[in-house]
This record gives structure tokens, sequence and C-alpha cells, in this order.
């Protein structure tokens, strides 16, 4: 018994420390990241952070410029290195990847939209999206759903967050055709990147102040694939005893989330669950357009829409709504430790969805999105461009 727990203190204490990188030193490597030398003309702002831009598809072209427009207005000491990288638009190669890659090597940070998926296959299984994220090992995407005031929905006042494995499970690519008309799609979990991903919520909800974790599966039906992810979370809640844990199965849960959000704190789950949960708790609080997210590896952190979205119908109406993607910058800048610019523009948003008097389609409003944005820079500097 002895050697047993001798055998469980070592695993617990090599567990905590493969973990050190994903989250308790993110900050030190990314947030203080700043230019070590002139990159583009438009980089020479002694003190400025370079931070890399990938616009996406669909409107992601017309929310950076609204992220633009507003750091222009609240003088953020911040460089854009823009890319474009869409299979859409054929702007997708080898190079173009390897050209984002160099640029998040040097800035560690990046704000990018939505990069559409064609469903037609075309000999590549992995979309540039998802071989993206693999290459910076971008493990961890963090949802935080939370409800706006002055917006009402359903439910309101809620307050959870999502934490989703983005690397592996239903999303690795790998199929093909065994026989004639039988296709095998592979979901592959493993040990490490199951416990990774529950190391980092567990320290998410330490580092945040949160009570409880819950853990999303199907290991009633997929009991080696999705009892290993639970069985790890298990492990891992064993060292956290300040912080409850408890399970729940993922048909369960988007019942739940419905009929009861508040029950819920922070949720683990592997990749297509999450993808699913995203999009579902998004729709409590006010849709797409409302919700920010972020995504991290050991070295890089990426902000993002919470509901990956392209809005494509939108596209060149002056419809869509900047929120999430400003609030997506504001964690950002957070990030970089520019908690003042942060601030501000995350109070000038707020204040306009409280106020009301400017809300785009998707909240019922019939405002624009240049509306949205001049009324958010409005907030800012009350007297700015008159």
């Amino acid at each position: 018994m002895a050697a047993l727990s001798v055998g469980r203190a070592a695993a617990g204490g090599l567990l905590r420390a493969q973990s050190l990188g994903a989250w308790r030193g993110l900050r030190a490597s990314a947030a203080l990241q700043q230019i070590p030398r002139a990159k583009s003309e438009n980089a020479r702002s002694e003190g400025a952070f370079q931070v890399t831009m990938l616009p996406g598809d669909g409107v992601g072209p017309e929310l950076m410029h609204a992220v633009k427009e507003v750091f222009k207005a609240a003088s953020v000491p911040v460089v854009f290195d823009e890319h474009h990288l869409s299979e859409v638009q054929n702007m997708a190669s080898e190079e173009k990847l390897d050209q984002v890659v160099d640029s998040m090597k040097e800035s560690k940070v990046a704000l990018i939209g939505k990069i559409h998926t064609p469903m037609e296959y075309k000999g590549e299984l992995a979309s540039y999206d998802m071989r993206l994220r693999r290459k910076l090992d971008l493990f961890a995407n963090v949802v935080h759903v939370k409800s706006l005031p002055g917006y009402k929905t359903r439910h309101n006042n809620l307050d959870l967050v999502i934490i989703r494995e983005q690397t592996e499970g239903e999303y690795s690519s790998l199929e093909h055709e065994s026989a004639k008309g039988v296709i095998e799609c592979l979901k592959i979990i493993t040990r490490a990147k199951s416990q990774r991903i529950a190391k980092f919520a567990f320290d998410y909800a330490t580092k945040k102040g949160r009570s409880k974790v819950t853990a999303v599966h199907k290991a009633n039906i997929m009991k080696l694939g999705d009892g290993l992810f639970l069985h790890c979370c298990e492990e891992v809640a064993e060292l956290y005893p300040k912080i409850k844990f408890d399970t729940m199965i993922i048909d369960n849960c988007c019942m739940q989330l419905v009929q009861n959000p508040y029950q819920f704190d922070v949720l683990v789950m592997p990749n297509l669950y999450g993808n699913i949960i995203d999009n579902l708790a998004a729709g409590l609080v006010g849709g797409a357009g409302v919700v920010p997210g972020e995504s991290y590896s050991a070295e890089y952190a990426v902000f993002e829409m919470g509901a990956r979205h392209p809005f494509a119908q939108a596209v060149g109406r002056n419809i869509a709504n900047p929120t999430a993607m400003l609030l997506s910058a504001t964690n950002m800048l957070r990030h970089l430790n520019l908690e003042f610019h942060s601030n501000l523009i995350a109070d000038a948003v707020k204040k306009v969805i409280k106020v009301g008097k400017v809300r785009t389609r998707d909240l019922g409003g019939y405002s624009t999105t240049s509306d949205f944005v001049k009324s958010v820079i409005d907030n800012l500097h009350p007297h700015y461009g008159a």
C-alpha cells in the first residue's frame, strides 16, 4: 500500500509538471512578447505589441476592420501583422500556412476570424484551420458564455465556461473507405491529451475562482474512447480537492443547458462535443455575434469568436454584429497586460449593448455594423470625431 501511495504521489507530481507551460506560463511567454524588430513599415511604433491577424472568411474582414477602427480610436499600442488564409477564396497553400506560423512564432498572439472549411473533398482531409491549430498545438479552446446586461434572453445572468480539447477526437482527419460503400472515421482519444485538457480545466477553475468542473462524455456508449477521457478527468480531479467535480453524458448536458444552465460552472469535453456545446450555449445569451473565444497552447494564444460562423449571407451588407470580435480583442489586450485599453473598449461595448439604442439585426435591432462601431467609439471618447 505504501508503494502504491508513493506511485500515486509521483504520478500527481508528474501531471502537475506537464501543464505548467499550458496555463501558468502562458502569460510569460505570450503576453509579454513585444516586437523585437521592425518587421514592416507599419511596425515602427516602439513599445507596441505585434499581433498576428487572420481575417478569415465571411464577415471576418469586416469584423477585423471594426477592431482596427476601435483600436485606432482608443490608441491601442498594437501593430497587426495581417495574413490571408482562405480555402474558399483560393488563398490557401502550404507557403501561406508557413507564413502564418512564422508570424505566430514571432508574435505569440493572434486575432483570427473564421477560416471556412468547404465540405467538398479535394484530396486533403485536414482543413487549413485544423492544420494551423495542430501546427501551433492549440489544444485548449475556451469559450466564456456570459449574459450581457441590457439584453434579455430566456435565461439571464448566465456565467459559464466551456473548455474543449481541439487537437484530436472526432476531428482527427482520419477517414478511409474500408470497403465499397463503407467509410470508417476514426476518433482518437489519448491519455496524454485527455490529462492535459483536464489539468488545464482545473487550473483554469482555480485561477479564475470557479467552484466546479463538469466532464462531458459519452462513455456509456464509447466505453474505451470516452471511457479513457472520463477516467483521466477523474484522476486529475483528485489533485484538486477544493474544486467540485461531476460528470454528465453529452445528450443530457444539451438538455440541461437549455432547461437549467445555472447548474454549470466550468465544462470540459472532447472535440466534437465542445463544438456543439459552444454553439448551443452561445444561443442562450444572444448568438454567435456576442460570445468571444480563445485557444491556447503552451506557447501561443489565439483569440477568436466563441461560436465560429462565417455568416456568409451577411458579407458586404454591413449588418454583422462585431460584439464577439471586439470582446475577443479586449481579452487579447488583457492577455498582453494592456488592462487599461482592454477595460476601456470592453466597457464601451457593454455600454452600447446595455443602453440598447444601437443594436444589430441579430439582437432585434436595425443598426448597421458601422453604427455599432461608431457608438462604441463615441463611448470611448464622447467627442471623438466631432
